[in-house]
């Protein structure tokens, strides 16, 4: 429902100038690297936008970052089979971990998923219901998820710390 004197022209731009910070964060850690956080959002936004208006929606920022998630898995997928056929292309083998490993590579080993979950509850203080309903999951599958993150990114700091 429009308000009077306001288009929802109007009332789109503004939820969206609303919601276009945290989601543009929120893109940047689930997002692939290859992929330009605001790419991602766009596109999320763009494929929202084909089936209805923002302010059509319950809770706009949620759908947002469910579309984001499943995006980003969808990339994820794209550039693994890319990596594997160029790998089987090259003849020069290359390693496959860098030179000076840091802690992003270790995050971006983590499914966006993975990423999604320890953002909203570590960086944004959400609660795994609320992270649940977000995600489209359960507050347990939130809840596991984040655990099973926890301990992958403990064990590849762990073994850097002995191997090095």
């Amino acid at each position: 429902m429009a308000l009077p004197g306001v288009s929802r022209l109007d009332e789109e731009a503004r939820l969206f100038a609303d919601l276009y910070g945290p989601l543009r964060r929120f893109a940047a850690v689930v997002g692939p690297i290859e992929v330009d956080p605001d790419d991602l959002l766009q596109e999320a936004v763009a494929q929202v936008l084909r089936r209805r208006r923002l302010t059509q929606l319950d809770e706009p920022g949620a759908y947002l970052r469910r579309t984001m998630v499943n995006l980003a898995s969808n990339h994820r997928r794209r550039f693994a089979r890319r990596r594997r056929a160029l790998g089987r292309l090259s003849a020069v083998s290359r390693p496959a971990v860098d030179a000076y490993p840091s802690d992003l590579a270790d995050l971006l080993r983590l499914t966006p998923k993975e990423r999604a979950v320890l953002y909203l509850t570590e960086v944004e203080g959400y609660r795994y219901a609320e992270v649940g309903r977000m995600l489209g999951c359960s507050e347990a599958a939130a809840r596991k998820r984040a655990g099973r993150a926890r301990r992958r990114l403990y064990a590849a700091l762990v073994g850097e710390v002995t191997d090095g």
